[in-house]
């Protein structure tokens, strides 16, 4: 399945584009206090006033896109800024104590059709760039130069206060092996956290049109599946399926790879049998200590739906804060 995700921003702003619409990325900067959106946030506004992306989850998208309808006219770059003490941020709803910092830059005339394109086409190959920009920037893609930034996956202002980098990861990738319960739960939950979600399970009858409409599903050892679909550090590997000949080929796959989470499905006993499995195969005590197992946090999860969003939240964890 080819699903769109949340953070789409870039490729949908480049088809407005392409169907002869005025474009513009708002782009969130800088942030203090409770601003309800990260730095590097998106927003794509067409000049028909069509939306997609949030840069305050709501409370000045309003006060953004009528500045942004006027930046499209005018080809101009704008910077805006709304906080607490901004009489206009009341206005708009900004009232939660925070301030926020929004670059809006023009498609064509501000922001080059040429670089947009280039960032959608490196996203789609899954490589990571950094697009650098500002009002007075030379605007432009780099791959190199920011290993913090995209190790963090950090975008922000450079010391001199004036170049923005905003980090492009690749989109965060969920592969579950298992085609069980819990994986119904758990790949609507991970498309909407924004992750793109792939199922591998040999068994049809599990992995069927029918328990997953609309996903990728691929009927393959779990090994085979991993292997063909690439295992990186932006992607998060869940062993579901109970079962030593179908798990274990998959986590060994993971503990050779950067994958950023491995969670395994089973009793603290049931991870203890398949500690010493992999001690028995060679692998030493640092590979084995990066599986979370049982898998997720421990909120007392007890029916499927409840057991994915622990282990959702224990992925995310992981994500920001480290293993």
């Amino acid at each position: 399945m080819t699903s769109r995700r949340f953070d789409d921003i870039p490729e949908t702003a480049l088809a407005w584009h392409r169907a002869g619409k005025g474009v513009a990325l708002a782009t969130v900067v800088q942030t203090w206090g409770s601003a309800p959106r990260r730095v590097g946030s998106q927003l794509a506004i067409s000049s028909e006033g069509e939306i997609e992306g949030s840069v305050s989850g709501g409370c000045v998208e309003g006060a953004v896109v009528a500045e942004a309808l006027d930046a499209i006219e005018d080809g101009s770059p704008l910077m805006l800024e709304y906080g607490i003490s901004d009489g206009d941020a009341f206005a708009v709803g900004l009232a939660c104590g925070g301030t926020i910092r929004v670059l809006v830059e023009p498609v064509g005339a501000v922001m080059p059709v040429a670089l947009l394109e280039e960032l959608v086409a490196a996203r789609s190959a899954r490589e990571p760039v950094a697009y650098v920009t500002g009002l007075q920037a030379d605007r432009r893609l780099e791959r190199t130069g920011f290993a913090d930034r995209f190790r963090m996956d950090r975008s922000g202002f450079e010391e001199d206060g004036e170049t923005f980098v905003a980090i492009h990861n690749p989109p965060l990738r969920l592969i579950i092996v298992g085609a069980v319960h819990i994986a119904q739960a758990l790949v609507p939950m991970a498309r909407i956290a924004g992750f793109d979600p792939l199922l591998i399970d040999p068994r049809e009858s599990f992995g069927s049109a029918e328990r997953f409409p609309g996903e990728t599903v691929l009927h393959d050892w779990p090994d085979d599946g991993v292997r063909a679909f690439g295992l990186d550090a932006r992607t998060a590997l869940v062993l579901l399926t109970h079962d030593p000949k179908l798990d274990d080929p998959a986590l060994e796959q993971a503990l050779d790879s950067d994958v950023f989470y491995i969670g395994a499905l089973g009793s603290t006993r049931t991870h203890a049998k398949r500690v010493e499995r992999l001690r028995d195969k060679g692998h030493d005590a640092d590979q084995i200590a990066r599986i979370h197992g049982p898998v997720g946090l421990d909120i007392g999860a007890a029916s499927p739906a409840e057991i994915a969003v622990s282990t959702l939240a224990q992925i995310i964890r992981v994500l920001r804060h480290g293993a």
